[in-house]
């Protein structure tokens, strides 16, 4: 399944089956919750580059000490939800950092609490002419491009619950909400 959409706005409903293609209800809801989770399942938008956590760390250190879980959140509140970096590429960047002599860590409460040396705040002033990496990605916009996938995912999660224990009823009823919802974003796309 490639995830894109293939029906049109006025009828034929999600992928090439549709909701009126010969299916139970059952069948139909199920096809409906895999290619919704499939389509918002994918990275939308903008990518970061490589090296963006880097210099968004140095962005934020500049402003505040900060421990790993707060650069997080600020760089997905920044982003819009667009770009929320993982632990994973996070934790090794500030122990490179902190290698680099370009920050340094205190533990406070069990914590660590990260913050630019000397070095690290002449390669921040350095590069304070830059846009941080969520404007240069054209992530900190005022469309809010992670909040669709996460309304489509939480919508496809709704979905798939409702074909896994709603009556062959609950069914149909969701197919026609679904059906309903998938006209008014069209309506939505018509406007001026």
């Amino acid at each position: 399944m490639s995830g894109s959409y293939s029906g049109s706005a006025s009828g034929g409903g999600f992928g090439s089956r549709g909701f009126d293609g010969g299916f139970g209800g059952g069948q139909r809801l199920s096809d409906l919750a895999d290619q919704l989770h499939a389509m918002f399942e994918q990275r939308v938008g903008p990518r970061v580059a490589r090296g963006d956590v880097r210099q968004a760390i140095i962005t934020l250190l500049a402003e505040k000490p900060m421990h790993g879980y707060q650069i997080i959140a600020e760089i997905d509140t920044r982003s819009s939800g667009a770009w929320k970096p993982s632990a994973g590429s996070v934790y090794p960047t500030l122990q490179l950092l902190a290698d680099e002599g370009l920050i340094s860590a205190e533990v406070a409460d069990g914590r660590k609490t990260y913050s630019l040396t000397e070095s690290g705040r002449a390669e921040a002033d350095a590069s304070a002419d830059r846009a941080a990496p969520w404007e240069a990605s054209g992530l900190g916009g005022a469309r809010n491009l992670g909040a669709l996938p996460k309304a489509g995912m939480a919508l496809a999660q709704a979905a798939a619950q409702v074909r896994t224990t709603g009556t062959p009823e609950q069914v149909d009823q969701a197919v026609k909400v679904l059906d309903e919802a998938r006209r008014k974003l069209y309506t939505i796309l018509a406007q001026d």
